[in-house]
């Protein structure tokens, strides 16, 4: 099961008390106020793990509670801090808080760390109040408690490109041919209910990974089929691949199917209509007549837009359009590059 998004509550560990104690002991020349102070809390850590794919371990366990520190004790005995537990999440996880909106970290590589909730403090033993005017203060601190925090955890998969169209456009069995990835294949809409990611590698040792979303329609900005819920998991790519089927069997206009999409990805994110975006001729050896192609061909240059032509059932024009997308994403990444940092 994809679970992308999930609410929890985290709450660090409370500091431990101050004890508040004397020393009186036979043939110990100096006694007085020996009580230890208490333990430290323990944090509650999220952890960014490549190894997570999803957030379903938080649907439902959504409480999380780090240990307390332990009281203080008499001769000096420092309590024993509170043990701190630590969080997996995907990385591509953005952690908000759940009753501001605002966004408290956003974990985009293995193995980075944020303290959500963090330990209280520890209470001071009386031992810590002796002074020349007060040598038997009778009086300590109690622990602080440790933060309690509601979070909503969002996950945006991490990618390099975008694989964006209609329903049945035939993203699924783009990604099936050119990459490992194996998501359901079907000849009716929506198969696709979940995001999937590939890895692509070329000859040359290139390699990208690319993003399968499930296909958006009209109105679906307003919910309608699956609406735009996974369209955050494309806006993090550096490049979108815009799949139209040109074939005569899908029933409708391929510039109307071009710019229906490309509207609703306004709807949702003028940014997304502002990414760099190649056009994909799909399921070419179906199609029939040219003057389709041609037409979706003007519509796409009118945009600026390159256009591929592709069959994935042969093979057609697959390993170009490989290589079309690993020279895109090299330039992409020298041009985000500084230039003081390519002189180094």
């Amino acid at each position: 099961m994809f679970i992308d998004e999930a609410i929890i509550q985290v709450k660090a560990g409370d500091g431990g008390n101050g004890c508040c104690a004397f020393r009186r002991e036979k043939y110990v020349p100096r006694g007085g106020p020996s009580g230890g102070d208490g333990g430290r809390g323990g944090d509650v850590i999220l952890v960014a793990s490549q190894h997570e794919n999803t957030l379903l371990r938080y649907r439902f366990n959504p409480e999380h509670r780090a240990g307390r520190g332990r009281h203080g004790e008499g001769s000096n005995r420092t309590g024993r801090d509170g043990e701190s537990i630590e969080l997996p999440v995907p990385v591509g996880t953005q952690v908000y808080d759940a009753d501001t909106g605002e966004l408290i970290c956003d974990l985009t590589e293995h193995g980075q760390r944020f303290v959500v909730a963090r330990g209280g403090r520890g209470g001071r033993g009386n031992a810590r109040f002796a002074t020349p005017t007060n040598q038997a203060p009778t009086y300590c601190e109690k622990g602080q408690p440790g933060e309690f925090r509601r979070l909503r955890l969002v996950l945006k998969l991490l990618a390099d490109v975008g694989l964006v169209g209609f329903p049945n456009a035939g993203k699924s069995t783009l990604i099936s041919r050119i990459s490992a990835a194996r998501p359901k294949i079907a000849d009716y809409p929506f198969t696709t209910l979940e995001p999937h990611l590939g890895v692509v590698r070329l000859d040359d040792g290139r390699s990208f990974v690319v993003a399968d979303i499930p296909g958006l329609i009209e109105g679906a900005h307003r919910g309608a089929g699956l609406g735009t819920r996974f369209l955050r998991h494309i806006e993090r790519t550096r490049l979108l691949a815009h799949l139209v089927d040109v074939s005569e069997s899908s029933g409708r206009d391929p510039v109307h199917d071009f710019e229906v999409v490309m509207r609703e990805l306004a709807e949702f994110s003028e940014e997304l209509v502002r990414k760099p975006m190649i056009v994909v001729a799909t399921k070419m050896d179906v199609a029939q007549d040219p003057a389709r192609v041609e037409a979706l061909r003007r519509a796409a240059a009118a945009r600026g837009l390159p256009l591929y032509c592709i069959s994935s059932v042969t093979g057609q024009g697959l390993e170009e359009f490989k290589r079309a997308v690993a020279d895109r994403l090299d330039a992409l990444r020298a041009s985000a590059t500084p230039t003081s940092a390519r002189d180094q």
